[in-house]
């Protein structure tokens, strides 16, 4: 039986969706709760193209674990790059 919908075709009107949730979200929410919000939905578009795009899914298992450590890894090296922004002293 052929399949009636595309699955790229699906994950990208996802993404569309979740693109216009990030747009309502930034003119509803303000402060920490609209950041909150903002990654949160990055965070989820980004696993979808992960998965999807990248072909994660069909990936062997330890292809899978290098992938979520280099994830790892990017959010590490932000972490000290954020400490390293707030404990300047301004000048």
């Amino acid at each position: 039986m052929p399949r009636l919908v595309n699955p790229l075709v699906v994950i990208w009107v996802i993404l569309l969706v979740l693109l216009s949730a990030t747009i309502a979200a930034s003119f509803v929410l303000g402060g920490a709760v609209g950041l909150v919000v903002s990654l949160s939905i990055a965070a989820i578009k980004s696993a979808m193209i992960y998965w999807r795009y990248m072909h994660l899914n069909e990936e062997t298992p330890l292809n899978r674990i290098a992938a979520l450590a280099a994830g790892l890894w990017l959010l590490i090296l932000l972490g000290f790059l954020g400490v390293d922004y707030w404990t300047r002293a301004l000048v």
